[in-house]
């Protein structure tokens, strides 16, 4: 069973067979420990469509959170992090003014955003699903977010690393992040379809 994994323990009624669980990565079932990501290595970004044409990328540059990887007992894994809003950068300070104000993320208001896991399945091999609750602009909503296990290994510096790639969407609508302009020609400025993209280095706590 993977870090990620949860055992079925749903009963049969006819038969003592327990369901088929998913083959995971041996080296990610064998980690143990709580981890730090690490910001200078990590990346939390987004991509959204604009003027249904192409796609804006950006990203924020402070965000702090820690997981907590349970070989033996996947159940009790988990992931908190924590985002400072007003570090948006998507290569404009103009759009980044903008996103900062009260027609998107209210940073004065609202200034950090929140995930929190409460599930993980494994999915086989590398692959994981983990799930939980997104805090944004004082709305919470269950999020999940596909993962692939990139590996573990000792940097140069003697830092015990695990690494993660993942991705999911949003609705941003359902955060209330609801302004837009229309189009002359049909459409809208900003796609209520945001994806989100992660690339995640941790380091082992002693």
């Amino acid at each position: 069973m993977g870090i990620f994994g949860r055992k079925n323990t749903t009963d049969t009624t006819s038969t003592t067979a327990t369901a088929p669980t998913a083959a995971v990565s041996p080296e990610l079932a064998a980690l143990t420990g709580t981890y730090t990501i690490d910001p200078a290595h990590t990346t939390i970004g987004f991509v959204a469509r604009h003027a249904m044409v192409t796609n804006v990328k950006g990203g924020f540059q402070e965000f702090e959170g820690t997981l907590h990887l349970d070989g033996g007992d996947p159940a009790k894994s988990s992931a908190v992090i924590e985002v400072r809003m007003d570090s948006i950068d998507t290569g404009s300070s103009d759009r980044d003014t903008h996103l900062k104000s009260s027609d998107f993320f209210k940073t004065d208001e609202f200034p950090t955003m929140t995930f929190r896991s409460t599930k993980a399945e494994a999915l086989g091999g590398d692959d994981y699903r983990i799930t939980g609750d997104l805090s944004l602009l004082g709305v919470t909503k269950p999020l999940s977010i596909d993962l692939e296990f990139n590996g573990a290994a000792r940097d140069p510096f003697g830092n015990e690393r695990v690494g993660f790639e993942g991705k999911t969407e949003i609705l941003r609508s359902e955060w209330g992040l609801t302004w837009n302009a229309a189009l002359e020609t049909g459409g809208v400025l900003v796609s209520d379809k945001i994806k989100l993209v992660f690339d995640i280095s941790a380091i082992k706590q002693a």
